[in-house]
């Protein structure tokens, strides 16, 4: 594996479990497809840092059961801002 490969592996990784957010976000953060940050975490970790890998699955599991709650909350919002279905 390509060293700027496993550096942007890692820094993901720690920024993710800083700031307990989703792949999606993390892959905004970072300038990269949420394919590829879920790959690096998912499967390339694994190799490059055991420890890091267990703590990151599981935020994965947490997001995993969490993601209905956030996905019904962006769903009430968008109807909420949109006045002509309110009106």
């Amino acid at each position: 594996m390509k060293d700027y490969i496993a550096d942007r592996v890692c820094e993901i990784a720690k920024h993710m479990l800083d700031t307990k957010c989703t792949v999606r976000s993390a892959a905004s953060k970072f300038g990269v497809s949420k394919s590829t940050v879920h790959k690096d975490i998912s499967e390339r970790l694994k190799f490059l840092s055991p420890s890091l890998f267990a703590e990151i699955k599981k935020l994965l599991e947490t997001n995993k059961q969490e993601r209905h709650i956030r996905g019904g909350i962006a769903t009430r919002l968008k109807y909420k801002n949109s006045q002509r279905y309110f009106n």
